[in-house]
């Protein structure tokens, strides 16, 4: 199984390397941007499962990105780096959405002990969940697809939710079954083939699942 996804954005590809290295040597999915707008660009493609961002970049830099982000309702973690310890510079990033920020230089042994951190905390479900330009809210039931609200209903709420909880792992047709519809036996899986078809074209375009012959589905 494909390990967990990390968006690594700095414009010093030294680091950016390092970064990317230390990070797949943990077994980490690893992708990298050069700066914030190619990083936003990466995100509307797929939401990693964490972002390490640097906060000093041409263009956009970091705490615009982080900003961008918490406005758009995402809720991936965030970790900064920077070269900049004063403490306003910390606050300075708090407040901008991080959710941690760590001093260059800095040993690869705290770099990691703060991933693993994070990503557990990410792991508690929470309010958003998102997958390229899809938001769902969890508590209103309710999900977003750029500008367009979605119109779902309760059943096909709860299938859009099991799959981005499960997003780039294959969801089979009888945890569909067990979890959406409570159990085997409470539909066929031609039911459940229907229902994916139901919002999959509610999602519209380009489309974001996909049909794992024999299987089940995936977002992709």
């Amino acid at each position: 199984m494909e390990g967990e996804s990390i968006l690594i954005v700095d414009d010093d590809a030294p680091i950016r390397r390092m970064l990317a290295r230390t990070l797949a040597a943990e077994g980490y999915a690893t992708h990298t941007a050069v700066d914030g707008g190619a990083a936003l660009a990466e995100i509307e493609r797929t939401v990693p499962d964490l972002i390490v961002l640097d906060v000093s970049m041409p263009g956009l830099d970091g705490l615009a990105v982080s900003r961008n982000l918490r406005e758009r309702g995402l809720a991936l973690p965030i970790l900064l780096l920077t070269a900049r310890d004063a403490v306003s510079d910390r606050v300075a990033g708090l407040d901008a959405g991080a959710d941690d920020y760590l001093v260059k230089p800095f040993a690869a042994d705290e770099l990691l002990a703060r991933v693993r951190a994070l990503l557990r905390r990410g792991r508690v479900p929470g309010a958003i969940l998102a997958h390229g330009d899809l938001v769902f809210d969890v508590e209103a039931r309710a999900a977003r697809r750029g500008e367009r609200d979605l119109d779902l209903s309760p059943r096909e709420a709860d299938l859009l939710e099991l799959l981005l909880r499960n997003r780039r792992q294959v969801v089979p047709r009888e945890l569909a079954i067990e979890r959406v519809w409570g159990g085997r036996g409470a539909v066929s899986e031609n039911a459940v083939d229907r229902y994916v078809s139901y919002v999959r074209t509610k999602l519209g375009e380009p489309p974001l699942i996909e049909t794992v012959r024999g299987v089940g589905f995936v977002l992709r």
